[in-house]
């Protein structure tokens, strides 16, 4: 007994020393669409170098009778510890529209678990289901089980996080946005997970946002846009406003960008195909919250742009109107607010009885209370004629494009054991900027 005792004992140095754990087994995977039909993008975490295979076939198929291959591309946090990590990327292409797959992913060393996700439909007659929110935490995650729940029955083809992941994904020397990346896998795994950067991101320069998000396009899925079903989908930065520090010319970069991007959903065939032009960014034009945000303030920067830089930055607001955005999504504001149609600070109703009929300013929507460790905010006793409803209850939105026409949004309160407590139908019989007149 005492000999096997001394035994350990002289491999004490080396149990205390350790030896670095390998770490090959896929984890954190995601889904997001890459913005070509028939396609989708598979992206997961491991911490040593492997190869980056997705194996799939149809549901009721053959398991895993195609293989795509991607790369892995090596990300340092930049905190203390340097932590490495290799971030897989694989595009599966050649997907049937609707169709239903079975996938894993990994490589020999280590495989996912099973996984499945519907491809998306490309007909633009398709009329997709969404969640909307944004700032989701690690900590005090509340809306994220009925999420998970939802997902799992089924109902959302794509989800939308609208800026502030984790609170926050850099701490503690990335692990936060390691064990929020676990989390969301319940849901990311079987639906695109579509993104925008929010404030909560910028640390070393949005390098977790950046490094962790595959979104559509060249630009480290800090703004893109994509098509589904009668919509044009247009995600950008409003992080470009506030860090100037980080370069005054990816505001510039961005709005070009956009302007262009505009110009081609608004050529008349483009026009009548996704007749929708939908917006998502972080921080709002217009809240009625009173915490002294920007979307507070009567001169947003988002809203109106800056004076105080060379040259002047311009806002968003009169380039969304000029080109007919219909509706504008967003979150930071720990609330839930609707707006009734506004330009220019002023109202414009369909009409009195139906205000979202043929709506002469775009729609606002500001989701922002899914929950994380700030807790929601609170509200100006007094807002302006603008604010159509609030709630401060935590909870997510949903959204269905159900046709060229019809767009039907609600919000669900997860206080009230996910009872929907506001609803609205955007109905729009002519899009673009003529639709205002």
């Amino acid at each position: 007994m005492l000999s096997a005792a001394c035994l350990l004992l002289g491999f004490a140095p080396l149990l205390v020393q350790g030896v670095p754990p390998i770490w090959t087994q896929p984890e954190q995977v995601h889904l997001s669409y890459a913005g070509v039909p028939g396609s989708m993008v598979v992206t997961w975490t491991t911490y040593n170098k492997t190869k980056s295979t997705v194996e799939y076939g149809l549901l009721g198929g053959r398991m895993f009778e195609q293989t795509a291959e991607g790369s892995a591309t090596l990300f340092v946090d930049s905190g203390k510890e340097k932590r490495k990590m290799f971030i897989h990327r694989v595009t599966i292409t050649g997907l049937k529209p609707a169709a239903t797959y079975v996938y894993h992913c990994g490589s020999d060393e280590g495989w996912s678990d099973v996984f499945s996700f519907t491809a998306l439909n490309d007909s633009s007659s398709f009329s997709p289901r969404f969640a909307l929110y944004g700032d989701l935490g690690n900590e005090n995650p509340q809306s994220l089980a009925r999420l998970q729940k939802d997902t799992q029955i089924g109902m959302y083809d794509v989800i939308l996080h609208i800026g502030d992941f984790a609170y926050d994904m850099h701490e503690d020397n990335a692990r936060i946005g390691d064990e929020f990346m676990r989390q969301i896998q319940s849901i990311a795994a079987y639906v695109p997970y579509m993104t925008c950067p929010g404030n909560h991101e910028s640390a070393y320069n949005f390098s977790n946002y950046r490094n962790r998000f595959s979104m559509p396009g060249q630009t480290e899925s800090l703004w893109y846009s994509w098509d589904l079903g009668s919509a044009h989908i247009i995600s950008i930065s409003t992080e470009v406003y506030f860090y100037l520090e980080f370069g005054l010319e990816l505001l510039f970069k961005q709005y070009e960008w956009l302007k262009k991007d505009l110009e081609e959903a608004n050529r008349p065939e483009n026009r009548a195909v996704r007749p929708w032009i939908i917006t998502m960014g972080h921080r709002p034009m217009y809240c009625s919250d009173d915490d002294q945000d920007d979307c507070t303030k009567f001169h947003s920067f988002v809203r109106l742009g800056r004076n105080d830089t060379k040259p002047p930055a311009p806002g968003l607001e009169d380039l969304f109107y000029r080109y007919g955005v219909d509706l504008e999504l967003w979150a930071h504001e720990h609330t839930y607010e609707r707006l009734w149609p506004v330009y220019g600070d002023k109202v414009y109703n369909g009409s009195a009885d139906q205000p979202y009929v043929n709506p002469k300013a775009p729609v606002h929507i500001i989701t922002g209370s899914a929950g994380c460790r700030e807790r929601t905010d609170r509200f100006q006793p007094n807002p302006k004629a603008w604010s159509a409803f609030r709630s401060t209850d935590y909870g997510y939105s949903r959204m269905q494009i159900l046709n060229s026409t019809h767009i039907y949004l609600e919000q669900v309160s997860d206080d009230q054991h996910g009872k929907v407590i506001d609803s609205i139908w955007v109905v729009k019989e002519k899009h673009g900027f003529s639709a205002w007149l």
